[in-house]
């Protein structure tokens, strides 16, 4: 089954069987020697202060490594990890991740996640924030611009929020600047452990 996910998601890309089998044998290579520390061989990070990126849309994740590498995109963990990296790997790394199936996830909080449903699947038109699911899909499966969030750790989520709403991180959508800066602290954590049960 996960062969033929790769080889499915390979054609989609345009990328030829024997080179794509290439492709992934490299990023075996990679993943076993940096990216599984933090992130897990398979993509299902056990840390909630990693992203889960089982499943992650292969361009958005080759788009965000490369932004790691020019600094577009800051992270002291993750600066290092991709100097030596070439923009292939960067493509190998996101059809592996891609092609791996992410897993279903418990919600820690159930009640606080009904509230961040309401803000996921209809925004609150009080305080002018923005539907999630207007841009990243009923289920939080995003695109190959805008991530897929279905699954992700609610801390993680919650960070990256606030990152947009600091304005330190710069290399996504400026819309999010403008919608996590109106999320309310509360919001912000329940939309968070929404989008952790999605799948």
């Amino acid at each position: 089954m996960r062969r033929l996910r790769i080889l499915a998601t390979a054609l989609l890309l345009g990328t030829a069987p024997l080179a794509w089998a290439d492709d992934i044998k490299r990023a075996e290579e990679i993943v076993q020697g940096k990216c599984f520390v933090c992130h897990g061989a398979d993509g299902e990070s056990s840390s909630p202060v990693f992203p889960r990126l089982a499943g992650q849309h292969a361009r958005y994740i080759e788009r965000q490594l490369a932004d790691y590498k020019s600094g577009r995109r800051k992270s002291s963990a993750m600066q290092p990890m991709v100097e030596d990296l070439t923009p292939a790997d960067f493509k190998a790394l996101g059809l592996y991740f891609e092609s791996r199936k992410p897993q279903a996830h418990a919600v820690a909080d159930p009640e606080l996640a009904q509230v961040g449903r309401f803000i996921f699947v209809r925004g609150n038109p009080y305080s002018g924030v923005a539907a999630c699911s207007s841009c990243h899909g009923a289920k939080g499966g995003g695109t190959e611009t805008l991530p897929r969030l279905a699954g992700q750790h609610a801390q993680y989520t919650e960070n990256q929020l606030k990152a947009f709403n600091k304005r330190e991180r710069t290399n996504d959508n400026a819309v999010m600047h403008a919608i996590a800066s109106k999320l309310s602290e509360l919001e912000l954590k329940a939309v968070s452990s929404y989008i952790s049960g999605l799948d």
